[in-house]
């Protein structure tokens, strides 16, 4: 059976990139349809693919604007010609789901999440809201909107990260989804030997507004404890001038370095709304508990209590400076906190995959790698 893979973009290495990698192991010989590709920007086992980018790889400046031919993503994606395919697996979080499959086509899709600029982040994304540019972007998110609706019928089931995710694609798209939570390399993220731990919280994530690392920084700011963020992005600037001299700005780094910071920090924080948080699995497989705002995706990972501390209080500093006090006072077991985030392995990942294929597709896929 032929089988096609469609991904937004590859532009770097992401946890949507990571699932990409998991699926396209399954199945080495299937193309990988794009709107663009940077080369030497994502893994070899992803450019081990024959990688197939629509019109927009021309564009002028894509490599450093390519958000802003965002009112072209939908045609771009409608251009691939998937003719002879018997499976389509899109990756998705912004218009990758909106392929349109052959007549004959199975299409699954594992979406991330709709998109947030177009639907409940809008004004998180683009906060400025006057002037003609803003009026044009207003107008092209509201056509994309009425598109990313009219092309759903265009997906025969949906997969996705959590629970959160799948009540906003109700909501949105009045689809249902299987929720099968991405992969997490538990293998390599593990707990060290039992030791001293450092008295210092860590944060990993973009640094984009909707992550609220300015919250984790003004918390730690207000114990007295060293943060240290593992974060670039946009916001990164505007962070380091808020941020005093208990905090560093690390990053990116070697994932032994990352495994390190993970094993020896007090706690790991997560101030904002993640869709699923692989973050903090990878903290909670090498021993370290959470401390998250108890909403989205962390909720289907951490029991408050006994693998962190889940706060009320969105958007708040001192319900985060409560959190971490508790969880400084609570003892945690690292080998149960690692048995909690096996549950994401990516063994795991590759068999609750396997099973929603449809029937008469599982035998065509690849033994899992070793």
């Amino acid at each position: 059976m032929r089988v096609a893979l469609v991904h937004d973009w590859l532009t770097g290495m992401r946890g949507g990139e990571k699932v990409l990698e998991e699926i396209g192991d399954l199945v080495p010989e299937a193309p990988i349809y794009s709107l663009f590709h940077f080369p030497g920007s994502v893994s070899d086992r992803i450019e081990a693919h024959p990688i197939r980018t629509s019109f927009l790889q021309r564009a002028p400046f894509v490599r450093r604007h390519y958000r802003r031919y965002l009112g072209l993503f939908p045609a771009a994606v409608e251009s691939f010609d998937l003719t002879g395919f018997d499976l389509v697996v899109s990756t998705s979080h912004c218009v990758a789901k909106g392929i349109v499959p052959g007549p004959e086509a199975v299409h699954l899709c594992y979406c991330f999440t709709p998109m947030r600029y177009a639907w409940d982040q809008e004004h998180v994304y683009f906060p400025r809201r006057r002037g003609l540019t803003a009026r044009i972007r207003g107008l092209i998110l509201s056509r994309l909107r009425v598109w990313d609706v009219a092309s759903n019928p265009r997906v025969d089931r949906f997969l996705t990260t959590s629970s959160f995710v799948a009540g906003r694609i109700r909501r949105y798209y009045g689809r249902e989804a299987e929720v099968v939570p991405p992969p997490v390399d538990t293998g390599f993220f593990h707990p060290a030997e039992p030791g001293e731990r450092e008295d210092y919280c860590l944060a990993v994530a973009a640094a984009v507004p909707y992550k609220r690392l300015d919250l984790a920084i003004r918390a730690c700011q207000r114990l007295g404890l060293q943060l240290r963020i593992v974060a670039t992005g946009p916001d990164r600037r505007r962070l380091e001038g808020i941020a005093g001299p208990e905090t560093r700005f690390l990053g990116p780094i070697p994932r032994d370095e990352l495994r390190t910071l993970y094993r020896k920090a007090r706690c790991f924080v997560q101030p904002g709304i993640e869709d699923f948080g692989i973050a903090s699995v990878e903290a909670l497989a090498c021993g370290t508990p959470v401390v998250a705002l108890a909403r989205g995706g962390v909720l289907d990972i951490v029991e408050d209590g006994v693998h962190g501390v889940l706060y009320q209080g969105f958007g708040e500093v001192e319900p985060l400076v409560r959190g971490i006090d508790r969880c400084r006072d609570l003892r945690f077991n690292s080998l149960d906190l690692h048995r909690r985030a096996s549950e994401f392995s990516t063994a795991g990942f590759r068999d609750r995959f396997r099973s929603c294929l449809p029937g008469g597709f599982e035998s065509s896929l690849e033994d899992s790698p070793p």
